[in-house]
């Protein structure tokens, strides 16, 4: 009897090495690259905050006007979303990703050309175009790839360029942009645009080379590793309706989902697109030093994001480690605008509010993939990042506005973080049992 159990527990030991190590595989093959190419993604889409600092004063825009461009981007974002995601289904992710990130490689470079507000709209528009189905596209990719009890560390790990984004993109665009005003004519917002648009052009390239479709075409994993990880993705995806494109866009949890997103990409972007604004506002009046100051928030946020990320796949536990760094990210937008005068506490407090909302995302990704597959999950999922990155538009626009009606961005910031406790909110409404696996 001992031996029979010892036999098995090194039966099971054996099994959990193997999938260990065959998960351990397709991570370090399919993630670097990925994270490099969102990284990339989430640079170009929110360097203008940093244009901002000298583009308004060169072309003589308001704050509202910033505002509006910044955030027009998602309407195009938001038109094309679920065509994109449709079609990356069809034809695959590695000629849909890699044409995506050469076009909008593309766009961003020709930022430089802006020099009027219509312009400025029209620009920013055809980004949030090309940029379509980027984002969702690989949340639908990761589904092929790893069962859900293994996506929340996964897509957490994935969602940490944003942060990274912040950590290496704060201190490059503020030293271009202090360093190489009137090389070749330009401005220094002008030269940091086309810098910055670069590693979207190399990296797109460098999907077409390196990105499988699907598992049966990584030649880089055995037939048993291959065979283990279709088994595990087909055994999860049998528990889920897949249903219809018609009862996908009726289900009112999708809908429930693009509404909690909606909350947190309020304060993402609100954080995004004005945090070198608040941290100017502080005192601080170099733009070198002002982008060095904004990747500490990012850099405590990767942290926070990984460490949570691994909890919630510990325990098996979603909700709340959705909820609570949303209340977490609404208390630190609040008190950086109590301390507002005070660099020290306000970064402090700005790093809190980061913290928090970047943690809120990839942990929500698990709980609409929790019930949607196949075609409906590449709509469903790209629905419900089309109608929540709405607030990409909403949120800089509205924060613009109160800051010209105002004078001051504090009444915005008290507005991005009602937008998150209303998240966390609604993301407990949601059943345990749906989303806890």
């Amino acid at each position: 009897m001992s031996q029979q159990l010892d036999l098995a527990g090194n039966a099971q030991h054996g099994q959990s090495t193997f999938e260990a190590g065959t998960y351990a595989k397709v991570t370090w093959r399919l993630l670097p690259l990925l994270f490099l190419c969102y990284v990339a993604s989430y640079l170009d889409r929110v360097n203008v905050g940093f244009a901002k600092l000298q583009m308004l004063n060169d072309l003589k825009f308001s704050e509202t006007v910033y505002g509006l461009g910044a955030g027009i981007f998602f309407i195009g974002y938001f038109l094309f979303e679920v065509p994109s995601n449709i079609i990356l289904h069809r034809v695959g992710a590695r000629v849909w990703i890699a044409r995506i990130m050469i076009t909008w490689g593309l766009v961003s470079g020709a930022m430089v050309f802006v020099n009027s507000a219509p312009m400025f709209y029209v620009m920013r528009f055809l980004l949030g175009i090309a940029e379509a189905g980027f984002f969702p596209g690989v949340i639908l990719y990761l589904t092929y790839w790893f069962p859900a009890n293994r996506r929340g560390k996964i897509t957490a790990l994935f969602m940490t360029a944003v942060a990274l984004s912040g950590v290496i993109g704060g201190p490059l665009s503020g030293w271009v942009m202090q360093t190489m005003p009137g090389v070749q004519g330009l401005a220094g917002w002008q030269w940091m645009f086309i810098i910055e648009a670069l590693p979207s052009l190399a990296l797109g390239l460098a999907v077409l080379f390196f990105l499988q479709d699907r598992v049966i075409d990584a030649a880089w994993l055995g037939d048993t590793e291959k065979q283990f990880i279709a088994a595990q993705v087909q055994a999860e995806a049998e528990e889920k309706n897949e249903g219809t494109l018609s009862q996908t866009f009726s289900d009112p949890r999708v809908w429930l989902s693009a509404l909690i997103y909606f909350t947190f990409v309020m304060g993402l972007y609100g954080v995004g697109f004005w945090l070198p604004t608040i941290i100017k506002a502080t005192g601080v009046k170099s733009v070198f030093d002002i982008g060095l100051l904004s990747a500490i928030p990012y850099a405590v946020a990767a942290v926070a994001m990984v460490l949570i990320g691994r909890s919630a796949d510990r325990h098996r536990e979603r909700r709340w480690h959705v909820a609570i760094p949303a209340f977490v990210g609404s208390v630190g937008l609040i008190l950086s605008t109590i301390y507002s005068h005070d660099t020290l506490l306000a970064m402090a407090a700005l790093t809190v509010a980061t913290a928090g909302i970047l943690a809120t995302l990839p942990l929500f990704w698990s709980l609409p993939t929790a019930f949607l597959r196949g075609a409906a999950a590449a709509a469903g999922i790209a629905l419900i990042n089309s109608l929540g990155n709405l607030a990409g538009f909403v949120s800089p626009y509205a924060v613009g506005l109160l800051k010209d009606l105002t004078h001051s961005t504090d009444a915005g910031m008290y507005l991005l973080a009602a937008s998150l406790v209303l998240g966390g909110i609604l993301t407990l409404s949601m059943p345990a049992r749906l989303v806890n696996k």
